[in-house]
């Protein structure tokens, strides 16, 4: 895949679609949509709407944050806003004032519960 960057320095304003991956260190403001991999740098900020596959975030993000595989949240990021995710991974030290959701734990706990009232059916 295609690694695309916003370099240090540099704001972008808009909405960006695309199938590779986006490393952000300088400022994204408005939305980003692909089936890649979204890294914030440290000195990265976003503001406004992400959906990806993956996503790792050393910097700051503010808005709506969808991995539907995994979210890595690493000590020196500080998050707000609404995530939704597959999994999650959060590192010690990390700000993390958001409102989260996972998506397929509910699947998986559903599953679980069912195997436990089959195996409680013995006679």
């Amino acid at each position: 895949m295609e690694r695309n960057i916003i370099a240090k320095n540099t704001t972008f304003v808009g909405e960006i679609t695309s199938d590779g991956d986006f490393r952000i260190d300088g400022v994204l403001e408005g939305t980003l949509k692909t089936s890649g991999r979204v890294i914030v740098g440290a000195e990265g900020f976003v503001k406004g709407t992400v959906e990806s596959a993956n996503a790792d975030i050393e910097g700051r993000f503010s808005g709506q944050l969808s991995a539907s595989a995994t979210l890595t949240i690493k000590a020196t990021s500080n998050i707000s806003g609404d995530v939704t995710v597959g999994k999650l991974s959060v590192e010690p030290g990390a700000t993390f004032n958001a409102t989260c959701t996972m998506k397929g734990a509910l699947k998986e706990l559903n599953k679980a519960n069912e195997g436990e009232k089959r195996s409680e059916k013995t006679a």
